[in-house]
């Protein structure tokens, strides 16, 4: 079964985070959503969520992919976490997938991944890509990087990560319960 890790700052995006989530899990991928602090994570819309563990507890396991959801305020909680970095850096060494949506690839950036690769983002951040082969596809794959742009585009953000995990009839499986435009 493939793992996945969605850590969740103060002030994530709720569409992004809870989105990827739910098809990922009907998907039968595991998620594990580890919260960088203790207790419900709020987001950018005061939703709660209830993480299943602390980052600190879930830091070393092996994933085969990571997710960052956007939000502002999550975003840069997630750039300071000097743990997301750690765990970015890993698992790019070992070969698996980092993936973000709406503002999240800034993340990716301040750690030093995404220099020459093709990209996107929410439009508010695109100056902070400067490095990247910026594009304005909704959702772009370039080698084992994966970003999205908005909370709009988050569905098929998840239905990529299910394709590239599981492979296109486990992506269509998902698609015939959900009516996705893909």
């Amino acid at each position: 079964m493939k793992k996945v890790l969605v850590p969740l700052a103060p002030g994530f995006e709720e569409i992004e985070a809870v989105t990827v989530i739910d098809i990922l899990r009907r998907a039968g991928v595991e998620v594990t959503v580890a919260g960088t602090v203790p207790g419900e994570i709020e987001g950018r819309n005061e939703i709660k969520v209830t993480p299943d563990a602390l980052l600190d507890d879930v830091a070393t396991r092996r994933f085969d992919m990571i997710v960052l959801p956007g939000g502002s305020a999550g975003t840069e909680q997630l750039k300071k976490d000097p743990r997301v970095k750690q765990i970015l850096l890993e698992l790019a060494a070992q070969g698996g997938y980092i993936t973000a949506i709406c503002a999240a690839p800034t993340v990716l950036s301040a750690v030093g991944l995404l220099q020459g690769k093709k990209v996107t983002s929410h439009p508010s951040v695109q100056g902070d890509l400067s490095e990247t082969n910026y594009s304005e596809d909704r959702v772009v794959v370039d080698g084992r990087i994966v970003t999205s742009r908005s909370p709009g585009t988050a569905l098929e953000f998840a239905m990529k990560l299910v394709e590239i995990l599981e492979g296109r009839s486990k992506m269509e499986e998902v698609n015939r319960g959900v009516l996705a435009r893909l």
